[in-house]
């Protein structure tokens, strides 16, 4: 039986604008997906998909599931018409929006095949692939979440060609709550939502991207500096310009406002809006279950983790 994994991953900036070319911060989480392949009696394909998952998640993904997996075997280069599989998805991670639950287990995935067919597939080479498995679910997808998904730590993107990827060092990993809407957030209809009003609008969000760039840059440095009160000055600042760009919903600005009256450093919403999960940065295990307990007061599932593993 061969094993593949993938990190799940947090945005703690500039996600949606980071398809139109401005930088953004991602950090892995601690929590994996993990795929086994092995041999099938079967035809083709068998996926299983065991993944603890958000309502509803699982079942209004399978088309691009599937649509996926199809560009993850045309990128590996392999047919399973001679060769049957049968594919397991499991693991710690959350099947959920704003989770990089998608990325994981394509990543996860990627590995499982590259292990079970000995191609001997290099990190780079699992980035690429899952960058294509993600076109099934994102439509155009910018790459950092496969990105952190394959490598974990700290990352920072920029999209061009080629994209710039570089490792952000910091002093130690730090305490994040993850809150979880319970909606199944479309990342395709929020990145087209961005992109149709970006046509209709382009003087507002060309200020919001100006805005979204420079934070970008004062963010990475008070990561490295481990000036934690103005990373999270800037998360709330950056949620707001998400808010702005019409990407939150509700139910996210309200995990946001719980967290700050509940001493979060800073919040935002995490992925690709519209639903899915939130950030709260806590650091210290006490602020951490502070917020933590909050927001589980009120009925909402929650992740408590680190950024920087």
């Amino acid at each position: 039986m061969a094993q593949g994994y993938g990190f799940g991953k947090t945005i703690l900036f500039n996600e949606h604008f980071v398809v139109h070319g401005i930088p953004a911060i991602a950090s892995a989480i601690n929590q994996k997906t993990i795929a086994t392949v092995e041999p099938s009696d079967g035809e083709g394909i068998s996926l299983i998909d065991e993944r603890n998952a958000t309502k509803g998640y699982k079942e209004e993904k399978l088309d691009q599931q599937r649509e996926s997996l199809e560009r993850i075997m045309k990128a590996v280069g392999i047919s399973t018409t001679q060769k049957p599989i049968r594919l397991t998805l499991g693991g710690d991670l959350i099947a959920a929006s704003g989770l990089g639950a998608s990325a994981a287990s394509c990543v996860a995935i990627a590995r499982a095949l590259s292990e079970h067919f000995n191609l001997g597939f290099s990190d780079e080479k699992i980035n690429s692939i899952a960058y294509e498995g993600e076109k099934g679910y994102h439509g155009t997808p910018s790459g950092i979440d496969n990105t952190a998904a394959t490598y974990g730590g700290l990352i920072w993107f920029k999209k061009g060609t080629p994209n710039v990827i570089e490792q952000i060092k910091i002093q130690r990993p730090v305490e994040i709550v993850i809150g979880n809407t319970g909606l199944v957030a479309d990342t395709k209809a929020a990145v087209a939502r961005i992109k149709d009003r970006k046509e209709k609008y382009p003087e507002k969000y060309r200020e919001i991207f100006r805005k979204a760039e420079n934070l970008a840059y004062k963010a990475r440095a008070a990561l490295e500096a481990c000036d934690l009160e103005y990373v999270g000055r800037l998360m709330t600042e950056n949620h707001n310009l998400l808010q702005a760009a019409e990407v939150s919903c509700k139910e996210l600005d309200h995990l946001v406002d719980l967290a700050m009256t509940r001493g979060a450093l800073g919040a935002k919403m995490t992925g690709g809006g519209l639903g899915g999960n939130m950030i709260a940065l806590t650091p210290g295990e006490v602020l951490q279950e502070k917020v933590a307990g909050a927001m589980e007061n009120e009925g909402f599932e929650v992740i408590r983790t680190k950024i920087g593993i």
